[in-house]
């Protein structure tokens, strides 16, 4: 090292020109980071939709989710298979492992789904891919207004604001960079409606296959190829597409006596409207147009909206005059105070380390030589982010503010020892530059260890999977960036400019340091004269904190406050949209009325194909908040909740569950289930899943803690059931196709083609006329065609019959799952589970082949603190290797050891007074803070060795060391300490991730440090090794 040192000095200024050159790039590297909130943690996931409109949930799942499903088990890299059949739709959700590429996946799941299209049914449109975007995909969200003067050519104003949206809107954004789908909901879609008089095809001695022969025939162009006349080249077109309700009007369907008969004479041809399965609601005022846009998979947020924001005013001025296209959510606002709240702890901690460097050092150039490192520090962690391609978001940037305190150790310990050697008589002969050279010399092995050691003990991060690994990856790779610049600036650039700001000569010892040593040396020599009682009363606390473990919460993650409310609404599977509309708009009305809400925007049932396929029962109102300074009587979010809570659950016939927009999205991708507990019940049958789902919620309800509490409403959708009587069929002619196409087309309808209006294109529907159709009377009426022409009506060959069936069936591992859902407030989530094992395991019989899975926040917990309780303790076996190496022997290396358990008192204690939870972030702490413990401990032991090879006794090498290195162990400390006391103190958003790693590194580290300073000068005698001593 003494080489290096040498090299360093006599090549100063290139030295310089490289401190120049890293700030100037940080600098420009780290304004150039995108920004986000969190790493993006959803898996690499293809969803396959398909749709087969008016297909109840047992044919979807019978003949396509099970072949689709089915198909994709076998596929390389799968690891979970989740399904979901809903009225005219089937989602198939397959999930990959986190090292597939997202495009390949989708590659493979094209090919198995095109080899499985022979066995699935026909259908208008073949199943298809999802869009390419992530659980979290949902960055923005808007609706359209109109004025009460605006001109819609005769349509309703929200099926001409669907067409503006549907034709114009969404083309225009979809071309905005990282945008990779627009999902339109709400309104009306505009369709050519053919309502056929059943009696008046009989008279004409039609059949249904008649008219759609005849639309299909009467509706295409023709090419031509093209004329050569003269000169010049003719394009042949045949012209034959319809254009309007009077083209439909005059297909003749045949010719009876000479005379034409026309589709106009047997059916009812007008504007109508699609059946749609979702709406959009507004303060319970009125039904609007929404736009929901996904961003594409490993895009920036930040950047995809800002993009959008820009092309937004351009949109505007495209739209007629007296449209308006509202934002109402975007993902921004959360990245924004995310970021800024972590920015700000940076800063805030960066001050109040100097404020430590200065008070310690005595000395303004020393501080200011340390004080560098820390930015130095982190603009070369943002050199390496970028490199890496890592974005600044909540826990990158959170790694960074971690580790603040710890950037400017090893610049210290270089600096402290470099100022006191320019400062000690014994090397006035010697030159500045000899001197600077030996003070190097003298710490650069202790700190590359040191450092090292802080390094491996965030190890275990990079080992986390699924969620959790996704989630703290990042700021392992930041700690290490940043802690790896801390190396390069203290053994480059902080001897450099020693040489050049530090001057030789006495120095007086700073009056704060005199103080600290005064007080410090009687008491470390009455701990060294009662060692006994030292140890003794230090393996009591530590006994009596042990004790405290069973008695602090755990969770997965804590929940980031978002500043909104998501409110899920689930109804009676049996209600239609019309009335989960009313429903809704009264809640909103109750919800407008509360202080502190500034508007809501509800999405009941789901948009168009692409999109999750929730069922109309359900619905999502989102609460957006005004500045909470302009809240007169609630005074915190949570108040707001519980009021809310309070309110609305009075009103009939609901179940409510509280959230957040992108802990909605997150809860989903834990568990498939928007809430923070899933209890997943796996079985054949539906009505024993439902009985036994009801069963564990009524054991589990009495659960303190346990909120929002829930079973899935997927079954009781009343149905009406056409089932073919097969004697009558043959006794009377009647083929059971006959009945089946009067079901598809006469009762259900069918789009069998379209009408094109340039590039706009609305389809054309046939079916039977309402009065025919709409009450099951009117159905058992319906004639049918014998197979020698004679007209039976339909209730002499078929039972119609009402009963109850499934409003969706979910299906995961193969089979069929039913699931218990709520959240936690107000207690641990640990807690709550652990209650809810016990009263499931005492009072719940499941019958042979049904089990049940605990699934949400906690099976990630659980799965977190598995792989740490494995990877911790190899991580602290290399740690210990790595001190047996820097210190040369099992003693002393074993002493240092001694303090990593112990460090967990002041931990400990600070989760309990604190009142936060042991999760994945306080485990974070906790691996943060044994790394620190080791340093300090290495810092006093390597030179309390150093000493004793000098030639001193081992108390007084104990007592000097202990002496000499109070300053260094202090000053690591409490810059770590400051460091992160804002994100300790912060109420910002997003700090509720980080502060419970803040509390237990802060208490922890005094509690450490107090032992560092004082356990292991009373043990050292115990463990001192044997030492050769040195000849100068």
């Amino acid at each position: 090292m003494k080489i290096f040192f040498e090299l360093i000095l006599k090549n100063r200024l290139i030295i310089l020109i490289l401190l120049i050159g890293v700030i100037i790039l940080g600098t420009f590297q780290y304004k150039s980071l995108p920004t986000d909130a969190f790493p993006d943690i959803s898996p690499i996931m293809v969803p396959v939709f398909a749709e087969a409109h008016g297909m109840a949930p047992e044919e979807i799942e019978r003949l396509i989710t099970f072949p689709i499903e089915s198909t994709m088990n076998g596929l390389p890299g799968v690891t979970m298979v989740k399904s979901t059949s809903a009225f005219g739709m089937a989602v198939v959700y397959v999930y990959f492992e986190d090292d597939v590429d997202i495009y390949f996946a989708r590659q493979i799941v094209a090919e198995r789904l095109a080899g499985a299209s022979g066995e699935l049914p026909d259908m208008n449109d073949p199943p298809a891919l999802g869009p390419i975007s992530t659980g979290l995909g949902e960055v923005f969200m808007y609706y359209l207004t109109a004025d009460s003067t605006i001109e819609t050519g005769g349509k309703p104003v929200n099926t001409y604001l669907r067409e503006l949206n549907d034709w114009v809107i969404k083309y225009q954004l979809q071309t905005v960079p990282g945008v990779t789908k627009i999902l339109s909901m709400g309104g009306h879609v505009l369709q050519y409606q053919i309502e056929i008089n059943p009696y008046a095809l009989n008279k004409y001695e039609l059949g249904l296959d008649d008219i759609v022969d005849a639309i299909s025939n009467n509706n295409r162009n023709a090419g031509g190829q093209f004329l050569v006349l003269g000169s010049e080249e003719y394009l042949v077109r045949g012209i034959g597409l319809l254009e309007t309700r009077d083209d439909l009007r005059n297909i003749q369907l045949k010719v009876v006596s000479g005379i034409p008969v026309r589709l106009g004479d047997v059916a009812e041809v007008d504007f109508g409207r699609e059946i749609r399965r979702g709406v959009v609601t507004r303060n319970g005022e009125q039904e609007v147009v929404a736009g929901i846009v996904m961003k594409l998979f490993g895009t920036n947020t930040s950047d995809v909206i800002k993009n959008l924001n820009q092309r937004i005013p351009e949109v505007q001025g495209s739209l007629p005059q007296g449209v308006h296209l509202v934002p109402y959510y975007n993902q921004n606002a959360l990245v924004n105070n995310a970021i800024h709240t972590v920015r700000n702890a940076l800063f805030q901690g960066a001050l109040l380390v100097i404020i430590v460097l200065a008070l310690f050092l005595g000395n303004a150039r020393s501080a200011l030589i340390v004080a560098l490192a820390l930015p130095v520090c982190a603009l070369i962690s943002a050199i390496f982010m970028s490199w890496a391609e890592m974005s600044a978001n909540l826990m990158s940037l959170g790694g960074i503010a971690i580790a603040i305190g710890m950037l400017g150790d090893a610049s210290i310990v270089i600096v402290e020892n470099i100022y006191r050697l320019l400062g000690d008589q014994r090397y006035e002969n010697k030159s500045k530059f000899e001197i600077i050279v030996a003070a190097c010399t003298e710490v650069a092995r202790p700190i590359i260890f040191s450092v090292s050691i802080i390094i491996i003990v965030f190890l275990p991060l990079f080992t986390l999977e699924g969620v959790e690994g996704k989630m703290f990856s990042p700021m392992a790779f930041t700690i290490t960036f940043a802690l790896l610049g801390s190396i390069i600036a203290a053994l480059m650039f902080s001897p450099v400019l020693a040489s050049l700001l530090l001057k030789k000569g006495h120095r007086k010892e700073f009056f704060f340091l005199g103080k600290l040593k005064l007080l410090y040396r009687p008491f470390l020599m009455l701990v060294l004269s009662h060692r006994v009682t030292v140890v003794v009363t230090t393996l009591l606390i530590f006994a009596g904190t042990l004790l405290l473990l069973p008695f602090l919460g755990t969770e997965f993650i804590p929940t980031l406050e978002e500043g909104t409310i998501q409110i899920n609404v689930t109804m009676a599977p049996s209600i239609s949209l019309v009335k989960a509309t009313e429903t809704i708009m009264k809640l909103e009305r109750i919800v407008m009325g509360f202080d502190g809400v500034e508007q809501t925007v509800s999405k009941i049932g789901r948009p168009e194909a692409g999109s999750h396929p929730h069922p109309v029962n359900s619905s999502h109102i989102q609460v957006m908040l005004k500045p909470q300074d302009e809240w007169q009587r609630f005074h915190s979010k949570e108040e707001l909740v519980e009021a809310l809570n309070e309110k609305l659950s009075d009103y009939p016939g609901i179940q409510l569950v509280f959230s957040q927009p992108i802990q909605n999205m997150f809860d989903e991708l834990l568990s498939g289930v928007k809430t923070q507990l899933a209890i997943k019940l796996y079985g054949e049958d539906l009505k024993t899943l439902r009985s036994k789902a009801e069963e564990i919620k009524e054991v589990i309800e009495p659960v303190e803690g346990l909120v929002d509490l829930s079973t899935e409403q997927s079954f009781g959708q009343p149905q009406v059931q056409i089932v073919a009587n097969r004697d009558a069929c043959a006794r009377y002619g009647v083929d059971i196709s006959e009945i089946l196409s009067v079901v598809e087309l006469a009762v259900g309808g069918e789009v069998i083609s379209q009408v094109f209006l340039n590039t706009r294109r609305f389809g054309i529907q046939v079916r039977f006329d309402e009065r025919y159709r709409n009450k099951p009377e009117s159905i058992r009426n319906i004639l049918v065609h014998s197979s020698d022409g004679v007209l039976i009506p339909l209730s002499h060959v078929a039972t119609i019959e009402t009963v109850i069936g499934p409003i969706q069936i979910n299906r995961e591992k193969n089979q069929r799952r039913w699931v218990i859902s709520g959240n936690v407030r107000g207690r641990d989530m640990g807690s709550v589970v652990g209650d809810i094992k016990k009263l499931v395991r005492e009072n719940i019989e499941l019958p042979y082949g049904y089990y049940l899975e605990y699934g949400g926040q906690f099976e990630n917990q659980e799965r977190a603190m598995r792989r740490l309780s494995i990877i911790v303790p190899v991580t602290f076996l290399l740690i210990f290797l790595l001190l047996y190496m820097s210190l040369g022997n099992i003693r002393s290396a074993t002493l240092i050891f001694i303090n990593v358990p112990l460090a967990l008192i002041g931990g400990v204690l600070g989760l309990f007074i604190t009142g936060e939870y042991l999760s994945v972030p306080a485990s974070v702490g906790f691996i943060a803070l044994f790394g620190i413990a080791v340093q300090n401990g290495l810092v006093l032991v390597s030179y309390i060795n150093h000493l004793r090879r000098k030639g001193l006794e081992i108390a007084e090498a104990v007592i000097k060391a202990s002496m000499l290195r109070l300053r260094p162990v202090m000053m690591t400390a409490l810059t770590t300490i400051l460091g992160l006391v804002p994100l300790l103190l912060s109420g910002g958003m997003g700090s509720e991730v980080q502060r419970p790693l803040a509390v237990v590194v802060v208490f922890g580290l005094i509690s450490s440090t107090f032992l560092t300073l004082v356990l292991i000068p009373a043990l050292y005698k115990w463990f001192a090794p044997r030492l050769t001593t040195e000849t100068d």
